[in-house]
């Protein structure tokens, strides 16, 4: 099977590298190359040079000096502004292609005018253009007294290409044997000093010698040395004036000096822009500025090299190469990163050849035979796939059959007429068992009420059931399957291993080592992040031939079962201390009377024997309400908080009596109903009312009110509870609702008490689905507020 899959790769490889070598010498890509180009320029884009400044003919110049053409007296006055400043070379990119007419009372004509400031300037360049007069191709100079005048006539074609776009240009052009540089080249010549045709630095692709040596008798227009230029920006880029700015001597000399000045029409009516890469959103560029990014390249000597047709054949075969390697040595998924990092490479490439050695390699054509061989490859692929597991399945219904099948025997045959049905009647009936057999394993795995893993031989995760999702994802961890159980576990606390023999050196690692099976198997015994006591097992599961092929791993919550067992010793630890102390005071107290020398009179025995017992008694009566706050027998109805609270007032009066202490009760008209258990919520409220009495002073008072806050869809009773008492420590608040706890400041006296009461009240609360907070100072007081949820509609 290899050997046909190794074929079908050569085959493929052939035919997808000769189609992309045809498309490239056919240039049917040429379009795709050029639109990236443009794109890739847009990206290249580079700040102007200061030493070029446009001088423009633009729409404020138009409404200040009057409509074109302007006299040419006005550009002699324009040439005498800018000879003043010295400028390093002059381009005048207007065609004076016939005479202007003098008027009567004009002494000197306009064109005398002009012509002695380039004659006085000597660094003036004129644009000349080819015409087609219905006699043949002409060229069309300016006028001799101008063109004599002129420093260098220069050409000002552009070469746009088939779409239209201007990328290139020709710094040679000519006709009848007589050759002219572009109105860039010569700027830059007459700048430098440099006499025409002597350039050291002349780039561009040069064309074939018979078309650069054609007949000069057949009207052949003459090109040589095609630059495709490096755009630094587009309308805008460079630094501009308006010429009216410079012909009113706006402008300060220091501006102009030394600068090449390129004087032309931007204004959109006078219709002289071409489309560039760069035009962007403004569609086209004045010619004047595509002049100006021209010289800036042959300043810079920077010009895009276009690689030959066969440099660009071969970077858009060895690149697809590459990528049909990756398909055949690599798996699916790494052959896709691969495509798609050579896909990348390749614009990259393509990109960085031009942004920093200014050198064109089209990719489109690589990256076409990259997304064509991808899904090609994997078609073959799947191809041979089929085919195979159609075998594999024909041989798996001769297979004994592991599931039981209802009534298989009744089930309809189809009528099997050629090998495909037969493949695929084949494939449909072993994946039906195999679909059984998943449903029958993810039903058991799902009905388990323990969070259970399955796992791979090296702990990565394949099936979880739902409790096990539900649990991680408490955790923060919302992925499981393919997760490695070491890693999952990683913020548990250090294991303890439940028989006792703890491991220093444990790891979660053991639980998927058949040396520590059997301790695994009793468990280990942890605590997760959110405090939870869990006991984790795990099994080891081997296949047919007894080889191990992974880890059943089943977390048990065993935080009730801990709970319940630390409560156990607490009970045990107050029935051994607190419950027994009074006890063994009234015995000793009866031991004592025994003696008359240490018999205690009638009346203080009796006393403390009364003290004794009622101290036993509160301690059961806390036990027996706490036992029923944590019991399913609640009585809920539907009455006003107002007699809740009332009720509790009435019975904890005589108290604060006798320790003179107001009682204080808020509550504005309305009615502030809620569901609750009568009794429980005012054993809730006694609790809070008689702490308030007890740790607060004589003579104080003891705040009590109601409220009820209404929202948009529900409703809130809030009873406050506040005392000028002792507080409660800073340092012990956290501590208040646990079992067994009690505070004191040093200044308070001792209370009695087993620390049981606010355990009952949050118990309480917790089964209303009501909620109690606390504001507490030390010597100042504390502040309890109960909310209920009110059935007030």
């Amino acid at each position: 099977m290899e050997h046909i899959a190794f074929r079908e790769w050569l085959i493929l490889s052939f035919l997808l590298l000769s189609l992309t070598a045809s498309l490239i010498i056919f240039r049917k890509l040429e379009h795709a190359d050029m639109i990236l180009y443009d794109r890739f320029m847009q990206w290249n884009m580079h700040e102007a040079r200061q030493d070029i400044l446009v001088v423009a003919i633009d729409d404020y110049s138009l409404n200040e000096l009057g409509k074109w053409p302007w006299p040419r007296q006005r550009h002699a006055q324009l040439l005498k502004q800018l000879n003043a400043a010295n400028p390093a070379a002059i381009g005048l990119d207007i065609l004076f292609t016939e005479e202007e007419p003098q008027a009567a009372t004009d002494q000197i004509s306009g064109d005398q005018l002009l012509a002695d400031a380039m004659t006085q300037s000597n660094r003036v360049i004129l644009p000349l253009i080819p015409q087609n007069t219905g006699k043949g191709l002409e060229t069309t100079r300016p006028i001799p007294m101008l063109a004599n005048a002129a420093r260098q006539i220069s050409h000002i074609h552009l070469e746009p290409d088939q779409d239209g776009i201007t990328r290139s240009v020709f710094l040679r052009e000519g006709m009848s044997n007589e050759w002219w540089p572009h109105f860039a080249l010569a700027m830059k010549d007459v700048a430098q000093n440099i006499p025409s045709g002597t350039e050291r630095y002349l780039p561009g692709q040069r064309l074939p010698l018979a078309l650069r040596k054609s007949d000069h008798l057949s009207g052949v227009w003459q090109r040589d040395y095609r630059m495709y230029v490096p755009f630094s920006g587009g309308s805008g880029h460079f630094q501009s004036v308006p010429y009216v700015s410079v012909l009113r001597g706006e402008v300060p000399d220091s501006f102009i000096r030394n600068k090449y000045i390129l004087i032309g029409p931007t204004a959109p009516g006078m219709t002289d822009s071409y489309p560039t890469p760069v035009s962007g959103n403004d569609g086209t560029t004045p010619g004047i500025e595509i002049n100006a990014n021209i010289l800036a390249s042959l300043l810079d000597e920077r010009a895009i090299i276009m690689a030959t047709r066969w440099q660009s054949m071969l970077y858009n075969l060895v690149i697809p190469l590459l990528g049909l390697i990756a398909l055949q040595r690599l798996s699916p998924r790494k052959a896709l990163l691969a495509t798609m990092i050579l896909l990348a490479s390749t614009m990259t490439g393509s990109f960085l050849a031009m942004r920093y050695a200014s050198y064109w390699l089209p990719p489109t054509g690589a990256v076409l035979a990259l997304v064509v061989a991808y899904p090609l490859w994997s078609w073959r692929r799947l191809e041979a796939a089929i085919r195979y597991l159609g075998e594999e399945f024909m041989a798996l219904d001769k297979e004994p059959h592991l599931m039981p099948e209802l009534n298989i025997q009744d089930t309809p045959r189809p009528v099997l007429t050629d090998k495909l049905e037969q493949h695929i009647n084949a494939m449909r009936i072993a994946a039906e068992r195999v679909r059984d057999l998943r449903q029958f394993v993810s039903d058991s795995l799902a009905s388990l009420p323990d969070a259970t893993l399955v796992t791979t031989t090296d702990g990565n995760v394949l099936l979880s059931n739902q409790p096990a999702l539900i649990y991680f994802a408490s955790l923060g961890l919302p992925k499981v399957n393919d997760s490695l159980v070491p890693y999952l576990f990683s913020r548990m606390s250090t294991p303890q291993v439940s028989d006792n023999n703890n491991d220093p050196a444990f790891s979660w690692w053991n639980i998927l080592d058949l040396q520590h099976t059997a301790s695994m198997m009793q468990g280990v015994e942890v605590r997760d992040p959110l405090n939870h006591d869990l006991l984790i097992k795990s099994a080891p599961c081997y296949n047919a031939e007894k080889i191990l092929v992974g880890w059943i791993i089943s977390i048990i919550d065993i935080t009730a079962i801990r709970a319940a067992e630390r409560s156990r010793d607490e009970t045990l630890h107050f029935i051994s201390h607190d419950m027994r102390a009074p006890q063994a005071s009234i015995l000793a107290l009866l031991e004592m009377q025994k003696d008359s020398t240490t018999a205690l009179p009638q009346d203080e025995l009796l006393s403390r024997i009364e003290k004794a017992s009622r101290i036993t008694l509160g301690l059961a009566d806390n036990f027996v309400q706490l036992a029923r706050a944590e019991s399913q027998d609640y009585r809920f109805e539907t009455i006003d908080f107002r007699e809740i609270l009332l009720d509790a007032t009435e019975e904890m009066w005589s108290l604060a009596r006798t320790k003179n202490i107001r009682l204080e009760t808020s509550i504005p008209p309305g009615d502030y109903p809620v569901r609750a258990d009568r009794a429980l919520m005012t054993r809730v409220l006694t609790n809070l009312l008689s702490n308030a009495i007890k740790y607060s002073p004589r003579d104080t008072s003891v705040q009590c009110s109601l409220t009820l806050e209404q929202r948009l869809a529900d409703a809130t009773v809030i009873c406050s509870i506040a005392d000028h008492g002792y507080g409660i420590p800073r340092s012990e608040q956290n501590k208040l609702f646990q079992r067994f706890q009690r505070f004191k400041n040093a200044d308070q006296p001792r209370q009695d008490g087993v620390g049981l009461g606010m355990v009952f009240i949050k118990a309480v609360l917790d089964r209303h689905h009501a909620q109690i907070d606390f504001t507490s100072v030390p010597n100042e007081g504390s502040t309890f507020n109960v909310k209920l949820p009110s059935t007030h509609l």
